[in-house]
């Protein structure tokens, strides 16, 4: 073999391994441009071209050699973004007060919904048939490849069964096998690709490590609460800390008020009770109604009478007990940023002051060491990290993933 084959087959080899990391760049938004991407990945400026125009071809991204906005100097570099009609994957979340499914393509970007159900039954099978069965109407109505599904529900799931070990607020039985029932219900749907299953703040938590309010971060806590319970995850360099089988994090069993409502789980003042929206409504002295979510009214009660005195007194209380557990988690995690999501999002709003003071005054580093903590960014952050198990494989090996989904 001459000197140019070989160049010219070193050259494709080594752009084909790097066609996962270059789509993960493009994905999170790192790699704007071409330039970048050829800095970011070592490569030659040539060997940068071949991997953009593989993944264009594969239609993923798409390669815009127009210049750059006028004056910019130098010579000007190919622009790079996900391709908006590529392919999607389908995303469904469950949680206390519905259900919903969605198509997510590359970007985290939420291409359709289908509008959430209000009640959930107590047998998965029959939730998970329903969402899937939401989410295969919209896949046919776009017209768009998919390449896998991805469930979040408000429970810890153990590795490597899938199964929901505590879906307290959803009335399923303690281990319900949510991954298997979820891959039978979307292959039954005629959608291909993995089916996969996880937590919801973790996968909100991934959602906005890549696309949102903690991109940059190199330990990531979150912390939220939703429709009920309190949620935990930390994503450390890019990838989520789930323990040795799957069920790390669990923070709404801290302990937060030793003489505080009795939880769940058999305790007693864990966060899970302490600082969720019921516990908000029942602090402020008021009946929750059947109307919307209970989330929903809480944000309602912050937004249009926080100048009701019990309403104030409310937020406080929940702001200094959920204070009270970043500050412990902040003091074994030692996090570089924290992100807030649900009704901790509207609280950190409503009064950012107090509950950063309480945090830095429980902390072992004081305000000197003071952690950001800041408000998730994403419009449904589980949907769109539930959509990123579904692409995670993708991401790792395009051309594998997609040829085997051929």
């Amino acid at each position: 073999m001459n000197g140019k084959a070989t160049t010219t087959r070193t050259r494709l080899e080594r752009g084909r391994s790097a066609l996962g990391p270059a789509l993960e760049l493009v994905h999170t938004g790192r790699a704007p441009t071409r330039a970048v991407l050829t800095a970011e990945l070592g490569v030659t400026r040539a060997t940068a071209g071949a991997v953009a125009a593989e993944l264009e071809a594969l239609g993923l991204i798409q390669v815009d050699s127009r210049p750059a906005a006028a004056g910019s100097q130098g010579r000007p570099s190919h622009r790079l973004a996900v391709n908006d009609a590529g392919p999607v994957a389908l995303a469904a979340q469950v949680h206390a007060d519905g259900f919903r499914a969605a198509l997510v393509g590359l970007g985290g970007e939420i291409v359709a919904t289908a509008p959430g159900c209000v009640t959930v039954s107590a047998d998965p099978a029959q939730v998970l048939g329903e969402v899937v069965e939401a989410g295969a109407a919209l896949l046919k109505g776009s017209g768009r490849r998919c390449v896998g599904a991805g469930l979040a529900v408000p429970s810890a799931v153990a590795e490597p069964e899938g199964t929901a070990l505590n879906p307290l607020h959803l009335a399923w039985p303690a281990g319900s096998p949510v991954r298997e029932i979820f891959a039978e219900r979307v292959r039954a749907a005629g959608i291909t690709g993995p089916a996969l299953t996880g937590n919801d703040v973790n996968l909100a938590a991934l959602a906005e490590h890549r696309h949102g309010a903690g991109r940059g971060a190199e330990h990531l806590l979150c912390v939220a609460t939703g429709h009920r319970g309190v949620g935990g995850a930390l994503v450390l360099d890019g990838r989520l800390h789930t323990g040795s089988s799957g069920l790390a994090l669990e923070v709404g069993h801290l302990t937060v008020n030793p003489e505080g409502r009795p939880c769940y789980c058999g305790s007693r003042g864990c966060l899970d009770v302490e600082a969720d929206p019921l516990a908000f409504l029942t602090a402020a002295g008021r009946d929750p109604g059947p109307e919307v979510s209970l989330l929903e009214q809480s944000r309602a009660l912050l937004h249009h009478e926080y100048a009701d005195l019990s309403v104030r007194r409310a937020a406080e209380e929940l702001i200094d007990r959920l204070g009270l557990g970043l500050a412990g988690l902040v003091n074994i995690l030692n996090p570089d940023r924290i992100i807030l999501g649900g009704l901790h999002k509207a609280l950190l709003e409503a009064d950012p002051d107090r509950l950063r003071a309480v945090v830095a005054d429980r902390s072992l580093w004081g305000r000197s060491g003071g952690v950001p903590i800041l408000s998730c960014s994403l419009d449904h952050n589980s949907l769109v990290g539930a959509a990123e198990l579904a692409w995670q494989p993708v991401l790792d090996d395009p051309l594998g993933a997609l040829a085997h989904q051929a």
